[in-house]
């Protein structure tokens, strides 16, 4: 199990790295963000609530690539702007979260933040999961960096999404905090920007 001596680790890592990051990314990303104000004549940035550490709500930031907010699958498709597609599609739209890493809301490796109605109903030995940070990447993000596929590939996408998508990433999660090490999340990060 994660101690809070490794929890320490994990955050100065985030910190020091995600300022080299931003430091390095911080034109491009004002670049893609205004290019989505431009393309859905909108702000550039989209912001909602997720859970976070603790089951506590936090705003995370993400570049914007859709003219409408979508509820279901085949409305987000549709909605996607040229641009957006490809910053989904690429995961360049998850750019802004540097800055939910660096004021602490998120880490660079973590379960995926998910909207109320998820974590924060987790009970029992589920709920370890919201003893570390949220991430922009982790063992399940990468497990189905897919998901959109998959889910538009189903009769009923939202039973399909909590019985069978979010049980497997609860358990990999569980198995992610009872096994974490630095390395592990090193790994990742790798795997990560490879894949």
């Amino acid at each position: 199990m994660i101690t809070s001596q490794q929890l320490q680790l994990k955050r100065a890592f985030d910190v020091c790295f995600g300022i080299v990051l931003l430091t390095l990314l911080l034109i491009p990303i004002a670049i893609m963000i205004a290019i989505a104000a431009i393309e859905t004549r909108q702000s550039g940035i989209f912001i909602q609530q997720r859970i976070g550490q603790y089951g506590k709500p936090f705003r995370i930031y993400k570049i914007r690539t859709l003219f409408n907010e979508a509820h279901d699958l085949g409305h987000l498709r549709k909605s996607a702007t040229a641009f957006g597609l490809f910053f989904r599609t690429t995961k360049l739209d998850e750019l802004p979260q540097l800055y939910n890493v660096l004021i602490g809301d998120m880490s660079f490796v973590g379960p995926r933040p998910d909207v109320s109605g998820f974590a924060d109903l987790l009970t029992g030995e589920d709920r370890i999961i919201l003893k570390v940070k949220p991430g922009i990447t982790g063992l399940a993000t990468l497990k189905y960096k897919d998901e959109e596929l998959e889910l538009f590939a189903q009769n009923d996408p939202i039973s399909y999404n909590r019985e069978v998508i979010w049980k497997d990433k609860v358990e990999i999660n569980k198995d992610y905090v009872k096994n974490w090490s630095f390395s592990l999340d090193l790994k990742i990060i790798l795997k990560s920007l490879i894949s």
